[in-house]
């Protein structure tokens, strides 16, 4: 990931999020950490016009984010989502916490934006593949089977850094 590929824009009262490419691990530990600014008044929109695809890790802290909204009664706007990234939701049961929407709004022009790129530590991705793969399981049971030695194998890692440390 090249750090333009992930860009965080805060704006009075909420965030745009773009991303770039191939959505990954590597997207996902910015995003969580986004996750932890968010309070209940903030919106959130997320701009995958020109993302590629995505793997599981990232869709599970999109779901993080999801659920996150949810509690105070808000949905993440998906800006520009294709067929392609639609299905990949759609697949995991998760596509139901989102408002996909064809067409950016241009009613925040203007906001700080800083490039989210770069690699975390090893130990912080691993808690977040983990933790994202939980919240896809959390969303829809289905997921459990598909994603236990995921979750198991990043448990593992967690454990192991820790002790290295």
């Amino acid at each position: 990931m090249k750090s333009e590929d992930l860009q965080i824009t805060t704006f009075e009262g909420g965030y745009t999020v773009t991303v770039v490419g191939r959505a990954n691990f590597d997207y996902a530990v910015p995003l969580r950490e986004l996750s932890g600014k968010l309070t209940p008044d903030n919106w959130l929109q997320i701009d995958l016009e020109n993302c590629e695809t995505m793997d599981s890790t990232f869709m599970g802290v999109l779901t993080m984010l999801a659920l996150k909204m949810r509690k105070s009664g808000q949905k993440v706007m998906l800006l520009g989502a294709g067929e392609h990234l639609q299905k990949l939701l759609r697949d995991l049961g998760v596509a139901k916490l989102f408002n996909f929407v064809s067409e950016k709004s241009s009613d925040n022009e203007s906001g700080d934006t800083v490039s989210a790129g770069g690699r975390a530590d090893m130990l912080t991705t691993a808690e977040t593949v983990a933790e994202a793969h939980r919240a896809l399981v959390g969303a829809d049971r289905a997921n459990e089977e598909k994603f236990k030695q995921v979750i198991e194998f990043a448990d593992q890692d967690v454990e192991r850094l820790k002790r290295q440390q």
